[in-house]
């Protein structure tokens, strides 16, 4: 399993001391080679074809992890995950632009629109535990056709 964005996870996750077990690797590399967001239960699905003993719970766990480490995104509309364009960051600005028609995903990261975002919060008196702002449309290769 030869890929640049593992050769990099294994490098986050011995600095940051963290095991990055087989089976976390394996559903890494699933989601390395998806293009767009993937659901659990199709990750289970290619999963076993490597591994035909695999469980729900290994991919839920295997998921899990790679949130806590920010690896991928949860794109909670769709519920379904995607690989984070800045593989490994803690915390960053994400906003995501969703095409209902192609299911494609842009991953934004604009600072502003964070900003204001916690800014209206806050003068509300509103304290954001998890943030996720995401945007369900058409993108301009589907308004073409």
């Amino acid at each position: 399993m030869s890929h640049p964005l593992l050769a990099r996870a294994i490098k986050i996750c011995q600095a940051n001391n963290v095991r990055f077990t087989p089976a976390r690797q394996q559903v890494f590399m699933l989601m390395a080679e998806h293009k767009g967001a993937i659901t659990a239960y199709e990750l289970l699905e290619k999963l076993q074809t490597i591994d035909n003993k695999a469980k729900p719970p290994t991919v839920y766990r295997a998921l899990n992890f790679l949130l806590e480490n920010h690896f991928i995104h949860r794109i909670e509309s769709l519920n379904a995950y995607l690989m984070c364009c800045h593989l490994g960051c803690d915390e960053h600005t994400m906003q995501l632009l969703i095409c209902d028609q192609c299911e494609e995903i842009i991953e934004l990261n604009d600072s502003d629109i964070d900003e204001t975002f916690l800014t209206q919060a806050t003068q509300f008196g509103f304290k954001i535990t998890n943030k996720v702002l995401e945007a369900h449309g058409v993108c301009k290769s589907c308004l073409k056709s």
